[in-house]
């Protein structure tokens, strides 16, 4: 089909589905969709919480956990360790098919009577790593998100392959890392972004393969360099020395930081963020082929408006957040991964063979499942009920002949059929919870504008003991007992406490104690990133013709090269 623009039943604005888009489409069996891109890439995102974490009791054993599901919802909640155990079974829990009722009706009665897990991860994969969400294969780790096969890293978040590191965003194969965004098969990064395959590197943004570098930007292959200066081994060291005795306090730290971003801003910056990629469009994107549209991806291969995919191994997949891990045939799904095959709208959905699942949450190592929750190493089940091969096949396509004369309809009067992801009525969370809060911030009165959920925040119960501004300014002075006090952030004014393992990492590099809370750090380490947002621009070489799509707005401060004039400033 040639392209056709379409209205937004959210956001009312036009957009396009482009004659390769109707080919995806027509590959997958599904109908185009009738929200915009962002729009659907908001939506996946209200269906995942992935840092606030509250106090409640599990609903099996009854112990105090930790979960992503506020006590107040009035859901059933169990431990991970007995969400994984064969203590319930979900297949008690399934129903019969009613074609009087929309589907989705049915779903959300399901998941209101089913037991949810109390955080999202791969529970039997955890060592010592209670307090982390949405990750899996992790050793001695703390308040990490969305990461995998990582090792004494704490507050982070986005990494695959990450080892005795801190406050690290995006990430892989790199160890004793701090305080930094995109550092890839590094080691020892400190204060930096966009660093590849470098050793030893400070205040410094977009380095390959170099060693020993300070305050440094756009450098390939260098050893020894000071903004961006060449110097002999023995005046490096003698310089970075004293550099060194300088980044102690937080004085120090902010002064460096001032600096390089001034210092980087003199620099010409490529029109995105990215290594190792042929013909792609988007940003932060790194060994990928033949993708468009995409944010923060590695290892994905033809595909289109896909974010967050951190452990490679994507193809075919359109509209999918958060994951990888060999996955092919992807539609409109968040936080699936590690072997799926042909999954649609799914939500949670991963784990060897989970092939040819639509619309389920929360099934591991699944086949021919169709809106399902709870369910592992299960075949052909509809709503959790257990069907042949043969009646399964048969209702399926009944439903989706019913879901589309008898669709969900919500409030705001938006319609949804089946090629829909989930009315956000089915979210278990308010906007103000989720990742969509995180990247699409909105008031409580506009998220009601448009017929959202909103959870009103409680007080903390802890009691402040020692404000930021009066912690001790160089670790060298912190005391054991420090691990007792309960610190107010000097930004939000919430309550954080460290840990033995964050003071050990601090000891050894002679950093300071961070004065804000590690929701704070985040937020500065967010806002250091482009938005997942392209602009049509001009490269801004003299005499060069070049156009792109870019990330960097055209109000923004920066020099953006394309490609090519790019190339040929830095090596």
């Amino acid at each position: 089909m040639k392209e056709e623009v379409k209205n937004c039943q959210n956001c009312q604005k036009d957009f396009t589905i482009e004659e390769e888009d109707f080919s995806f489409y027509e590959k997958i069996k599904v109908p185009p969709p009738t929200f915009c891109p962002e729009c659907r890439f908001q939506r996946r995102l209200m269906f995942r919480n992935e840092r606030h974490l509250y106090k409640r009791e599990c609903g099996l054993c009854k112990k105090n956990i930790i979960s992503t599901f506020s006590p107040k919802k009035p859901r059933i909640v169990y431990c991970q360790k007995c969400w994984w155990s064969d203590k319930w079974n979900p297949l008690d829990y399934g129903r019969e098919y009613d074609s009087k009722q929309p589907f989705f009706k049915q779903i959300d009665s399901l998941l209101h009577e089913i037991p949810l897990v109390a955080l999202g991860n791969n529970y039997p994969t955890l060592v010592n790593s209670e307090y982390i969400n949405e990750s899996g294969d992790a050793r001695n780790c703390y308040l990490i998100f969305d990461t995998d096969f990582c090792e004494n890293v704490l507050y982070s978040t986005k990494l695959s392959n990450m080892k005795d590191s801190m406050d690290i965003h995006r990430g892989g194969e790199s160890e004793l890392c701090y305080e930094s965004i995109s550092c890839y098969r590094s080691s020892r990064i400190f204060f930096s972004e966009d660093i590849n395959n470098s050793v030893d590197i400070f205040f410094s943004k977009n380095l390959s393969g170099c060693m020993n570098c300070f305050g440094c930007v756009n450098l390939r292959n260098k050893t020894y360099y000071l903004w961006n200066e060449p110097y002999s081994k023995e005046e490096y060291e003698k310089k970075i020395k004293l550099l060194k005795s300088e980044i102690i306090t937080h004085i120090g730290i902010q002064s460096f930081l001032l600096k390089a971003e001034k210092f980087w801003l003199k620099k010409p910056q490529k029109f995105m963020h990215g290594f190792q990629n042929v013909n792609v469009s988007g940003d932060y994107l790194n060994e990928s082929k033949n993708v468009k549209k995409s944010f923060q991806v590695r290892g994905l291969e033809d595909s289109k408006f896909c974010q967050f995919l951190k452990d490679g191994g994507v193809k075919n997949a359109y509209d999918y957040t958060i994951w990888g891990n060999n996955a092919e045939l992807v539609y409109e799904c968040i936080n699936v991964g590690m072997g799926i095959h042909n999954t649609k709208f799914c939500n949670v959905c991963a784990l060897g063979n989970t092939i040819n699942t639509e619309y389920s949450i929360w099934c591991l190592d699944v086949m021919n499942l169709f809106g399902c929750s709870g369910l592992r190493k299960k075949k052909y089940c509809i709503l959790n009920k257990q069907y042949s091969p043969e009646e399964f096949i048969s209702l399926r396509n009944k439903i989706i002949e019913d879901m589309q004369k008898n669709p969900y309809i919500d409030k705001k009067g938006r319609v949804w059929k089946y090629g829909e992801f989930f009315p956000y009525d089915l979210s278990y969370y308010g906007y103000n919870e989720t990742d969509a809060d995180t990247y699409f911030p909105i008031s409580k009165d506009k998220a009601f504008d448009f017929g959202w959920k909103w959870l009103e925040e409680t007080s903390s119960e802890y009691k402040i003991s020692i404000k930021a501004e009066n912690l001790p300014s160089m670790i060298s002075d912190v005391k054991d007992d420090i691990l007792e006090e309960i610190i107010e952030c000097s930004l939000c004014r919430k309550a954080y406490r460290f840990t033995s393992a964050e003071i050990i990492f601090l000891r050894r590099f002679n950093l300071p104690l961070p004065d804000k809370c590690f929701e704070c750090r985040l937020k500065r380490r967010l806002a250091r990133m482009n938005p997942m947002r392209l602009w049509h621009r001009k490269c801004m070489k003299e005499g060069c013709q070049n156009e792109f799509e870019t990330s960097y707005a055209p109000d923004r401060s920066e020099i953006i090269y394309c490609e090519s004039c790019y190339n040929k400033e830095v090596y």
